[in-house]
């Protein structure tokens, strides 16, 4: 599965415990990443300073269902689960 290009939720809903340029202490779960810009993609993208954990997630239709809404709802439901 290829990410939605503007949906997001991978750099919302999760938290992040490693530093983010931007964010040296990580971001909480269900902040906005400083790196997400106005049309919801990442400005680290392909750059060496973007997170290792962001490098790794890869979008899958079980994270990710049918919509940005429902990507936000799953990755929330995992979030709390550890």
């Amino acid at each position: 599965m290829e990410c939605r290009l503007g949906c997001g939720a991978c750099c919302i809903a999760p938290s992040i415990s490693s530093a983010i340029p931007g964010m040296p202490n990580g971001k909480p779960a269900g902040v906005r990443c400083i790196q997400l810009n106005e049309n919801n993609l990442c400005k680290l993208f392909g750059k060496p300073e973007r997170p290792v954990v962001c490098h790794h997630f890869k979008a899958c239709p079980d994270v990710c269902g049918s919509s940005s809404k429902q990507a936000i709802e799953n990755i929330t439901e995992l979030e709390s689960m550890t």
